[in-house]
This record gives structure tokens, C-alpha cells and sequence, in this order.
């Protein structure tokens, strides 16, 4: 029981101080679990991370789940999705409570405006960090070119990139004379 509510706790704190969505998660998911606690590696964050971003529902929730079923099966995926969920609840209910009656204060769009910039940091600090896990050669990097690219000035649905990334991702395993494992 122990070993859930840690789970539950590091979590929660992981969606206390995450302000602007699981975007912004990422830099505080990574030093929570990866290098604080060491519960998964840096490459198993980005995978679980990058499928939690293509199936429904919040990348937060979705990636708390999926490192909770890899530390302690079902059981795991609810204490570390609850955690992560938790604190967002609480607030949300407290500040849609008060919001109305404060909404339209200079301070409070203010304080918005700068939460806004520090995401805006966070989520530039994860993409560095993930850059250089991800981006290991020149066919990566052409594969992250075309994808930004295409993300930037097309309207195509963002799975259509994640698959076509994963086939190449195969295609290159394939090429280089079998699947990596």
C-alpha cells in the first residue's frame, strides 16, 4: 500500500505544479520519475509520453497510466492516474467557486499572462531535453524536418504524422538488417 501512495503522491505533485496541459508536464514528469525517483528511463518517458499524446484524453492522464502499469500492473496505472488528476480537481473546484467574482481583475489576467510565458519555457526546455534523446542522426533529424514541416503548413491530422513516423521508424530498423530490440 506503501508503494501506491508514493505513487499517488509523486504524481499529485507532478499535476500541482503542472500549469498549461501535459505539454508543459513533461519537464516536471521528467524529474519527478526519471531522475528523482528513477521508476522509468528517459526513453521509456518519450515512449509513454508520445503514445499517451495519439490515444483520447489527456496526455497527463494517459502517460501517469501508463508508468503506473509498468511499476505496479492495474493497480499502478489507477494510484499514478488518480494522483496526477487529483490536485487539478481540488483546485479547479476551489477556483470555480471565486473565478467569476475575480476574473476580470488586472492581477489575476496578469498572473495568467505570466503563467503563460513560464509554459511557454517549460514546454521549450522539454523539447531540448527530448531533442537529444530523440533526434540521433541525420535520417531522425529528416524525419523531424518533414514531420515539423508538415505539422506547420498543413492541416493533416497529427495521427497521420505519428504513423507515418512509425513505419519509417520500421522502415529504417528494417533497412539497417532487422528490427532493433
Amino acid at each position: 500500500m506503501k508503494e501506491y501512495l508514493d505513487m499517488f503522491l509523486a504524481f499529485a505533485r507532478v499535476g500541482a505544479l503542472t500549469f498549461g496541459g501535459g505539454y508543459a508536464m513533461l519537464p516536471i514528469l521528467q524529474a519527478e520519475v526519471v531522475e528523482k525517483k528513477k521508476w522509468i528511463t528517459n526513453e521509456e518517458m518519450m515512449d509513454f509520453y508520445a503514445i499517451g499524446q495519439c490515444l483520447p484524453g489527456l496526455i497527463a492522464v494517459n502517460t501517469a497510466s501508463f508508468i503506473g502499469q509498468k511499476l505496479k500492473g492495474v493497480k499502478g496505472g489507477y494510484a499514478c492516474a488518480l494522483g496526477v488528476v487529483f490536485p487539478s480537481l481540488v483546485i479547479i473546484t476551489i477556483i470555480a467557486a471565486f473565478i467569476s467574482g475575480f476574473s476580470d481583475l488586472p492581477v489575476v489576467r496578469n498572473a495568467f499572462a505570466g503563467i503563460r510565458v513560464c509554459v511557454c519555457v517549460l514546454i521549450l526546455n522539454a523539447v531540448v531535453k527530448l531533442w537529444k534523446k530523440a533526434i540521433v542522426d541525420w535520417k531522425t533529424f529528416v524525419l523531424f524536418a518533414i514531420v515539423f514541416a508538415g505539422s506547420t503548413f498543413t492541416d493533416i491530422n497529427p495521427i497521420l504524422y505519428v504513423v507515418g513516423a512509425a513505419l519509417a521508424g520500421i522502415a529504417l530498423s528494417v533497412k539497417r538488417g532487422g528490427a532493433e530490440k
